[in-house]
């Protein structure tokens, strides 16, 4: 594996998409002739590649939204490795299954969230879809957020379903449908916080990986250039966030608020 470069600014790996489907990894970006069937001028992209930031939010932002994804994820979790939040949709993994934390814990979400929480998340999640929007060349206001978009906890306890199954190769577009562009804001250190959990892109000439640290944010084109995975957490705890885009307006969803 060959780790993306960043040296705390932006550094755009765009990717030849050929008509087989196959990939090739060029250091400069390109245009892409993409077959869309609806194509949204202004965000549609045309041209694909991924870029890995440090300079979006501080690690003192981060370690706060990790704080609030502890405090979620204590009221319940996952029997297996992987359990989310979803303030979004209010999805909070619960044994084998999901419950709506805000239906479900009612009066006490007050307790556990307050104003200033979500008022940072929404400030985050602007500027990640500036510098994508930035880097990309798109009108920022044409993007939308999509689901889903939540909080991971990932461990190394065994999976009990497929929802604990995070490991699999797989491509955003094909998997969530809606996605154009997804970004990862991690919110915990690999190699002090946990093992394993690196985020992998599948090239044919050889793997891009990026290693999580808190305030880094990972982003990419969500189609085929795109095929990544993510390692098995061995030992520790690992936070993220991942916060996606749409192009399509009938997918948005809207900014979290409390109850």
């Amino acid at each position: 594996s060959v780790p993306i470069k960043h040296s705390g600014r932006l550094r755009l790996r765009a990717v030849n998409y050929n008509r087989w489907g196959g990939v090739g990894g060029k250091d400069t970006a390109v245009d892409l002739h993409i077959l869309l069937l609806v194509s949204l001028p202004g965000c549609t992209p045309q041209r694909c590649g991924r870029a890995v930031t440090d300079s979006v939010v501080t690690r003192e932002e981060a370690q706060v939204l990790r704080r609030l994804a502890e405090r979620g994820l204590a009221l319940a979790g996952s029997e297996g490795g992987a359990s989310i939040l979803d303030l979004h949709s209010g999805a909070l993994s619960m044994g084998k299954q999901f419950v709506n934390i805000y239906r479900y814990f009612g009066d006490q979400i007050g307790d556990v969230f307050t104003q200033e929480d979500f008022q940072l998340y929404r400030d985050v999640r602007g500027r990640i879809q500036a510098v994508i929007a930035e880097t990309f060349g798109l009108d920022p206001t044409l993007m939308y957020l999509t689901k889903p978009t939540f909080f991971s906890r990932i461990n190394s306890t065994a999976a009990k379903t497929q929802h604990d199954e995070y490991w699999h190769p797989h491509i955003d577009k094909v998997t969530y449908g809606s996605f154009d562009y997804t970004s990862l804001l991690y919110l915990s250190d690999y190699g002090s916080d946990f093992s394993g959990g690196r985020f992998v892109f599948m090239d044919q000439n050889g793997n891009r990986t990026v290693e999580p640290r808190a305030g880094r944010v990972s982003f990419f084109s969500s189609g085929s250039e795109n095929l990544h995975r993510v390692e098995k957490v061995t030992w520790g705890t690992r936070y993220a966030i991942t916060v996606s885009f749409t192009c399509d307006p009938a997918h948005a969803i809207s900014d979290p608020a409390l109850p």
